[in-house]
């Protein structure tokens, strides 16, 4: 499942809160999106991101390290740019 998770990429703090689960990245993005409306701040200025979690979370729980990815197993990855924008 997707789930947004508060991480402040602290390494001695391995225990990242579940704000909120998700059934579809898609929905992950829409619950970001909102999030960042209602806090007035840009993603990297929010601690949040999207993850894959490997175990059934709630919101409130706390998920290791070891327990989620960026990317569910399969799933597509988005490419960068192909060119650099610098001349």
């Amino acid at each position: 499942m997707y789930a947004l998770i508060y991480d402040e990429h602290k390494l001695g703090e391995p225990n990242k809160v579940v704000i909120s689960v998700h059934r579809s990245r898609q929905a992950a993005d829409k619950a970001l999106e909102e999030r960042k409306r209602k806090l007035g701040k840009k993603v990297w200025e929010c601690n949040t991101r999207i993850v894959w979690v490997n175990k059934r979370v709630r919101a409130g729980d706390y998920v290791r390290t070891g327990e989620f990815s960026t990317w569910k197993p399969g799933e597509k990855i988005p490419h960068g740019e192909l060119y650099s924008d610098t001349d």
